[in-house]
């Protein structure tokens, strides 16, 4: 298998308001924008040639990435003009591909942080000789997630809603976000209008008689959709837990780019990153926190699990637990946001202004 086809979603509101103009797979992760982590872990494993199927703001992936020899890859990109959907996506790129009838192709979500091995999909996928194949996960909790069992073999029975009653979870199996599709099925999918792969395509060729395969890899899997999970997947990366090629230095409780200023009694752990011309403080404390390019912690700021925009700038002895200061904004010193705050773009919150703990 040497060719993929890697769908970039939009905007990526759930992010909000951390930035206006960056679409999600551009807000850097780990030092470099997350889209290089989903190429770079392509390639190593054998890809050549990807289509990026991209929506809204699509002018920036061209641009950064350009053909993509930097990364080793040929880049084509297709822009919908209008949102068709997961399965529409697939079927209107199908033009740029050049892989034969038989022949396997990779299929990837630009949204999700994994481990899988796609080596092992791709064998999976030969060796079943299923139309499509899929990678699998199990969770612990089913209940947000659209259910896929399978029988003893692997082969997949049957694709579900999200369970509403206890009875109704009859696995743990959810669709992962990555597949494997045998060419000629894509050209089966109908052109220039949405279509959703998980709602239709699967369903329809299931009904059809295909032989869809579902591979369980319980490796590493993330969903960066909210600000929460972006941070804490940026921190994994850095740990080593979220496995790429890509990230700019070594695995370990930090990652400083070149430019930034980090004072020599500040301590950063949990995976923390501090991104180009970022200002870390004298006794500043960051764990689990991604800070973008420009940002400021102050002397004596705690900042935890949080998630610092480029050109923001947090005060002196303020403490963030979870919050989100989005791009140019600035928290004065001595405030205490916690969990679920997200302070807007370029907003300003004076010194002294918010505190969550008592007076006591």
């Amino acid at each position: 298998m040497t060719e993929a086809i890697l769908l970039v979603g939009g905007k990526g509101t759930r992010l909000r308001p951390l930035t206006v103009n960056t679409p999600k797979p551009m807000v850097p992760a780990a030092g470099v924008p997350f889209l290089t982590h989903q190429l770079a872990r392509a390639r190593a494993a054998g890809v050549e040639h990807i289509v990026l199927a991209t929506s809204y703001l699509a002018e920036v992936f061209e641009p950064y990435f350009g053909d993509g020899s930097a990364l080793g890859l040929h880049l084509e990109y297709v822009t919908e003009r209008e949102p068709l959907g997961t399965g529409g996506a697939i079927r209107n790129v199908a033009s740029r591909l050049t892989s034969g009838p038989d022949e396997p192709v990779l299929i990837f979500n630009g949204d999700i942080l994994t481990g899988l091995d796609i080596g092992a999909l791709v064998d999976t996928h030969r060796t079943s000789g299923a139309d499509v194949s899929l990678h699998l996960t199990r969770v612990a909790d089913p209940r947000a997630f659209g259910l896929v069992p399978t029988d003893p073999t692997g082969r997949v029975t049957a694709f579900l809603e999200k369970p509403q009653t206890p009875e109704e979870i009859v696995t743990d199996q959810i669709n992962a976000g990555a597949y494997v599709f045998r060419r000629s099925v894509i050209d089966t999918i109908e052109q220039g209008r949405p279509v959703s792969v998980e709602r239709e395509t699967f369903p329809g060729l299931l009904a059809a008689g295909a032989h869809l395969q579902g591979m369980v890899d319980s490796t590493y899997w993330l969903d960066l959709g909210t600000p929460g999970a972006f941070v804490r997947g940026s921190a994994d990366l850095v740990l080593g837990r979220a496995p790429s090629p890509a990230v700019p230095g070594r695995r370990g409780d930090a990652l400083v780019l070149p430019t930034a200023e980090v004072a020599a009694d500040a301590k950063l752990t949990g995976g923390t990153v501090v991104g180009e011309g970022a200002v870390v403080g004298a006794g500043a404390r960051i764990s689990g926190s991604a800070l973008l390019e420009g940002a400021v912690v102050e002397a004596g700021a705690v900042v935890t699990d949080s998630l610092i925009g480029a050109g923001a700038r947090v005060g002196a002895r303020t403490a963030l637990s979870g919050v989100v200061v989005g791009d140019g904004a600035t928290v004065g010193a001595d405030n205490e946001l916690r969990d679920g705050v997200r302070v807007w773009c370029d907003a300003s919150l004076p010194a002294g202004a918010v505190r969550f703990s008592s007076d006591q």
